[in-house]
C-alpha cells in the first residue's frame, strides 16, 4: 500500500515483488540467487500491449476407435511439413479422413510446474503436459475421453444468486438445474466434483430462464450426465448452490488510505515465503487452494514446490504462525510474460487450512458478475508503504480503492492500450492509493449481498500511486474456467 505525491516523477514498475525481513536480503538474491550471471527481467514502466506469440500445435495421439456421435471439444490444430512428398501424403490422409467420415480429434494443454534446481532464467519453459482425446471427443457428456479428463472440466458453474448450471453436451449451453429431486447428497456431489471438500449450502430460488435441466436418476459422478432439458421447471424453480462458507469478515471497523489492517479483517489475505522470505500475497480460496500471480514465479527455483511457505491469519510479519507447505504451484498456460495477461497461479496445499476467526476464504465471483466503473473496493498487502521503496511492510497493509472502466485506464493519458480484457484497473487517478511491491497476487476484494468477492488479483502498475497510473489486477472473472478447471484435477 503507497501514497504519492502526484508532483514527483513515478518510481520504478512494481509487479515484481522485492525482498522482505528479516533478514534483509534483495528480492533478486533472494529469488535468482548470488550468481551475478541470473539477473531479473527487465519492465518498462508500462506494459505494451504486444500481440501475443504464436502457439505451435502439438503433436495429438490419437487413441481408440471414435464414436459417430461425437463432436470436437476443442479448435483443431494442423501442422504444415515441408517438401512435396509431405504435401501428397498430406492430401492423400485428407481425403481418406473425409472418406471416412472422420472429423479430427485434437489435445488441450495445462500447465504444471515440477521440481527444477536449475535457476537459469533461460531454462524457465513452461513444462506442458499435454491431454490426448480420441476423435470427435464431446465435451461435458460425462464420458472421460481424454486421458487427463479436460473435456469433463468446465461443465459446471454458477450464475446470478448462485443458480447452479450444467453445461448440456448437445449445444453446450449453460442451463440452470430444476429443484425437484434435489438432495444435499446432490449438493455435496456437485461442489466435490469442483474441487472443494463438500457444500456448505443450497436452496431453492425462482429462474428467470424459460428452460432447465431436470435430474433424471440418483447420484452418478459428474452431473452432467444425470441432467435432461426440459422445456421449464417446475414452479419455475431451480438449485442455488455454495460449496464454501466464504467472504465473511470479524472486524469491519477501518480506516480509508492506506492504514494498518486489524486482525480478521481480511481473513483470506495470506503471505507467500520464498525460502524465507515474502515474496508476493496470496488468497485463500478453499481450504486445498491458494491464488496468487503468475510473475511470482521467476525463475525455476521459484517453480519447486519445496521452497515456499504459506502464512494466513497474519497480520504482522513479526508475528507469523505455523505455514501451510505447498504440494502443487499450476501457472496458467496462457500467462504472457511480456504483457502480463493472465496473470495467475493456483496453489493446492499439502494439507486443508483450518478455517477460524483469522483465517476465512474470500468468495469466487460468479459467472459474469459486473463490477462496474466506481465500485468502491479494497485491496492489501505487505507490500511497502512508500513508493521507491525497497523495504516491505512488517504490518498487513489495507486501501480503499475504486473500480476504473477499462476504456479510460487504456487512454493515453493512463496505460495507453495495455490492459486487456482479463485485467481491471482500481485505484484514483489523481493518485495516492494503490498497491505496490510486494503486494502482487494479493487481492483486490469488492463486497454484494453480505459477502466479499474476490475481483482481482494484483497483478502490475507504474509506480505506486502515482497519477494517472492506477493498479492493474487479473480480472478473476476472466480465469473463472481456468481455476475451476484445475480444482478439478487430482
Amino acid at each position: 500500500m503507497a501514497k504519492h505525491d502526484p508532483n514527483t516523477p513515478p518510481p520504478p514498475y512494481y509487479s515484481v515483488a522485492v525482498h522482505a525481513q528479516p533478514p534483509l536480503r534483495p528480492y533478486e538474491e533472494v529469488v535468482y540467487g548470488l550468481d551475478p550471471s541470473l539477473k531479473p527481467p527487465t519492465q518498462p514502466h508500462y506494459i505494451p500491449q504486444y500481440p501475443p506469440p504464436p502457439v505451435v500445435a502439438p503433436q495429438v495421439t490419437q487413441s481408440g476407435t471414435p464414436r459417430s456421435r461425437k463432436k470436437r471439444c476443442c479448435q483443431g490444430n494442423t501442422q504444415w511439413y515441408g517438401g512435396s512428398g509431405a504435401a501428397l501424403l498430406l492430401l492423400g490422409l485428407l481425403a481418406l479422413a473425409i472418406w471416412l467420415g472422420v472429423r479430427y480429434g485434437t489435445s488441450t494443454t495445462t500447465v504444471i510446474f515440477h521440481p527444477d534446481d536449475d535457476d537459469s532464467e533461460s531454462e524457465n519453459e513452461p513444462f506442458q503436459e499435454l491431454d490426448t482425446c480420441p476423435n470427435n471427443t464431446v465435451q461435458c457428456d460425462a464420458i472421460r475421453d481424454c486421458q487427463l479428463g479436460t473435456d469433463e472440466t468446465n461443465c459446471v458453474r454458477f450464475g446470478r444468486d448462485s443458480s447452479l448450471q450444467v453445461r448440456t453436451a448437445k449445444d453446450g449451453r449453460f442451463l440452470p438445474v430444476c429443484y425437484s429431486n434435489w438432495t444435499q447428497s446432490w449438493a455435496n456431489q456437485v461442489c466435490t466434483q469442483l474441487g472443494f471438500r463438500g457444500s456448505y449450502a443450497s436452496k431453492v430460488i425462482k429462474s428467470q430462464e424459460s428452460i432447465g435441466l431436470v435430474l433424471t436418476s440418483g447420484l452418478s459422478s459428474p452431473i452432467q450426465g444425470q441432467v435432461e432439458v426440459s422445456p421449464s421447471c417446475p414452479n419455475q424453480e431451480t438449485v442455488s448452490l455454495q460449496c464454501i462458507d466464504c467472504g465473511q469478515q470479524q472486524s469491519t471497523d477501518r480506516i480509508i488510505g492506506g492504514s494498518i489492517a486489524k486482525t480478521g479483517q481480511w481473513p483470506w489475505q495470506l503471505s507467500l515465503h520464498f525460502r524465507g522470505s515474502h515474496v508476493c500475497g496470496g488468497v485463500l480460496i478453499s481450504p486445498d487452494f491458494v491464488l496468487t500471480a503468475a510473475h511470482c514465479f521467476p525463475s525455476s527455483s521459484s517453480l519447486s514446490a519445496e521452497n515456499w511457505k504459506v502464512y494466513g491469519g497474519a497480520v504482522s510479519l513479526n508475528n507469523l504462525p505455523q505455514p501451510y507447505t505447498v504440494k502443487k504451484i499450476i501457472l496458467n498456460e496462457n500467462y504472457n510474460r511480456k504483457t502480463n495477461d493472465q496473470d495467475v497461479a493456483l496453489l493446492k496445499l499439502t494439507s486443508a487450512v483450518k478455517f477460524d476467526d483469522k483465517v476465512q476464504p474470500a468468495c469466487l465471483p460468479v459467472s459474469n458478475q459486473q463490477f462496474p466503473h466506481g465500485t468502491n473496493c479494497w485491496t492489501s498487502g505487505f507490500g511497502t508503504t512508500e513508493a521507491g521503496s525497497d523495504t516491505v511492510s512488517n504490518d498487513l497493509m489495507e486501501v480503499s480503492v475504486n473500480i476504473i472502466d477499462r476504456q479510460v485506464c487504456n487512454s493515453p493519458k493512463v496505460y495507453e492500450g495495455a490492459v486487456t480484457r482479463n485485467m481491471i484497473c482500481a485505484g484514483n487517478l489523481e493518485g495516492g492509493k494503490d498497491s505496490c511491491q510486494g503486494d502482487s497476487g494479493g487481492p483486490l476484494v469488492c463486497r454484494g449481498d453480505s459477502r466479499w468477492f474476490l475481483v482481482g488479483i494484483t497483478s502490475w502498475g507504474a509506480g505506486c500511486g502515482a497519477r494517472n497510473k492506477p493498479g492493474v489486477y487479473t480480472k478473476v472473472t476472466s480465469v473463472l474456467p481456468w481455476i475451476y478447471s484445475n480444482m478439478q484435477r487430482p
